[in-house]
């Protein structure tokens, strides 16, 4: 079949938003549509090129690199419906900058995500929603469908047939987990990720070409991270900064600043739905 009469659903996430509960739990449940899942994603161009499904679905999970991933998307793929997934601008600094600690990074959240100057390690554009979904719509055929975290939180079963109803398929609901699958770390484990990380590089990175040296890498360096956080539970309290890991008021000041955006968005689900 030709790519062109394809129809691709292409979920871009975005992360924090549910995205591994959805490729684990629900997309592979899907009935009568062909689901490539995220480990198959470097080949997926070969993968719709060969598939005889006429209706495929696709899913990734970005943040920082939405442009960029979408962009090489696109140049392959234009019959495509975008479906994102949006959380409210405060929640998804506090999830992204508790994820990011975890995973090695030092700073403060103003570090993280810097108002006043824009310097911080992911910018404004990257949590302008407005702009995310008029350049899904510039680059795809379709228009997105826009989705939002709170149903998914409060309400997973009907977010569920939600996803059903946009790929037109369906699904054995009594096969899906629709219990939480973990709950985060607490404040202290990830102070002490933070603390550790003065002196030793915790971040996420490739060290070798090889890819056994790289691997042997990557356990090494989850064995000695994880370490630090289950550790840290045995710890005093007192051996961390007491301040609070993120500033309640400097959460405010994000949704304030992001609450027209917000607004947007909330309406841009009748249109783009």
């Amino acid at each position: 079949m030709i790519i062109e009469q394809k129809h691709i659903f292409f979920h871009v996430g975005t992360s924090k938003t549910g995205s591994t509960f959805l490729q684990n739990r629900v997309f592979p449940h899907l009935k009568n549509v062909e689901y490539i899942p995220t480990n198959r994603y470097k080949k997926v161009h070969d993968i719709i090129q060969h598939s005889k499904s006429n209706k495929i679905l696709v899913s990734r999970e970005f943040d920082r690199q939405f442009e960029r991933e979408v962009t090489l998307f696109s140049n392959n793929f234009k019959n495509v419906t975008p479906i994102i997934v949006f959380r409210k601008h405060n929640e998804y600094l506090a999830s992204q900058y508790r994820r990011f600690i975890k995973n090695g990074f030092r700073g403060t959240i103003r570090d993280f995500l810097d108002l006043e100057k824009d310097q911080g390690f992911f910018k404004i554009k990257h949590f302008t929603y407005e702009e995310q979904i008029l350049f899904l719509d510039s680059v795809f055929k379709n228009k997105p469908v826009v989705l939002f975290y709170d149903q998914l939180k409060n309400s997973p079963k009907d977010f569920v047939f939600t996803i059903t109803n946009i790929l037109n398929c369906s699904i054995d609901i009594n096969k899906v987990k629709l219990s939480r699958k973990h709950t985060s770390y607490n404040d202290k484990q990830l102070k002490a990720v933070r603390f550790f990380g003065k002196y030793f590089n915790l971040k996420k990175r490739r060290v070798f070409h090889n890819s056994v040296l790289h691997l042997l890498w990557r356990f090494y360096h989850a064995i000695f991270r994880y370490g630090i956080l289950y550790i840290a539970l045995l710890l005093p309290k007192s051996m961390f900064n007491q301040r609070p890991l993120i500033d309640s008021e400097y959460l405010k000041k994000v949704g304030d600043y992001f609450e027209e955006d917000w607004q947007k968005c909330l309406k841009n689900e009748k249109i783009f739905n």
